[in-house]
């Protein structure tokens, strides 16, 4: 019977289109090696032209690939990026800046304080929080296993 709830996943896949996990897949690999190589040519400039050391060059490196990334998404073109590439394109440190501005911008029209700036640090608070806790947690346990080792 076509209507059988049992039934039903096994009625539907042959209406449902095929998923090109390859394609998908290449995709993600060649947008996030992309911007990946894009902050070692940054972290590289920097070490070379500003004289910095391989540990002090990555906080610039990653400063530029967060304004870069905003930037971007405040001109339209990260999502283009994010339609091609998928996971490839929040993997990195660029797709979280991607989701915060993109939080920022939704609510510009509500004025610089209540709009933009609340929604800028309701996704990244929750994050900062996450991080936090865990790593206190985290931090626990390791000393809790030293303690018995």
């Amino acid at each position: 019977m076509l209507n059988d709830p049992k039934n039903y996943s096994e009625n539907i896949k042959p209406f449902q289109p095929k998923i090109p996990y390859f394609m998908n897949c290449l995709k993600a690999f060649l947008v996030g090696g992309f911007i990946c190589l894009a902050g070692q040519c940054f972290q590289t400039l920097y070490i070379s032209l500003f004289h910095f050391t391989k540990q002090t060059a990555g906080d610039p490196t990653a400063a530029t690939l967060i304004l870069i990334s905003s930037l971007m998404t405040g001109f339209g073109f990260y999502d283009k990026l994010a339609r091609f590439g998928g996971a490839g394109s929040i993997v990195p440190v660029t797709g979280f800046a991607n989701s915060i501005t993109s939080a920022a911008l939704e609510h510009k029209n509500e004025g610089v304080v209540l709009g933009i700036a609340t929604n800028l640090f309701s996704l990244a608070g929750a994050v900062i929080v996450f991080g936090v806790v865990s790593a206190a947690v985290l931090g626990m346990i390791r000393l809790f296993i030293e303690q018995i080792f």
